[in-house]
């Protein structure tokens, strides 16, 4: 088994620099790679979690969603609003991936997490500092997918009959 090697708290900026960098490359695997990195010297660096969280759920795909990762680095966050807005972060792309991958119920699953996103959106609206409105950005995306997608409806409600006693 190999140890990764530490790198030092000097490096850190330039560090973050290279993880953003990747992440715009399309290679979210080495940018993560880096937060982990920095993290393990600087556990509570919260540029790196955002970079982080951001980078896995850059992963999210048409085929395979596991959001406990980038939930598990949410938690991390001490920001309130951040936690907020970055939760809806996640159910966004989950939504995407879902949309993306098509198939029975997907679009069900779709709507809920571009409804959820909406929510949490709705939250850190509230929370955002001024001159800030990221979160009305991605509720508006949220809403534009939603009404160019006729098709994703919430799940029919499931009728449940009781026999007759």
């Amino acid at each position: 088994m190999f140890e990764p090697k530490p790198i030092t708290s000097d490096a850190i900026p330039r560090a973050l620099e290279k993880a953003e960098r990747y992440r715009l490359l399309n290679e979210p695997i080495d940018a993560e790679s880096i937060c982990l990195d920095v993290l393990r010297i600087d556990p509570e660096n919260q540029k790196a979690l955002v970079v982080m969280l951001l980078a896995v759920t850059d992963q999210f795909d048409g085929f395979a969603v596991d959001a406990s990762r980038a939930q598990g680095v949410l938690r991390r966050l001490r920001d309130e609003y951040q936690r907020a807005y970055y939760a809806g972060i996640i159910s966004e792309r989950g939504a995407k991936a879902h949309l993306k991958k098509g198939g029975p119920g997907s679009g069900y699953v779709a709507y809920d997490g571009f409804r959820e996103a909406m929510t949490f959106y709705e939250k850190a609206e509230a929370l955002r500092p001024p001159g800030n409105d990221d979160a009305i950005l991605r509720w508006n995306a949220c809403a534009r997918i939603l009404m160019d997608h006729p098709s994703l409806v919430p799940a029919p409600e499931e009728r449940v009959e009781h026999p007759l006693e």
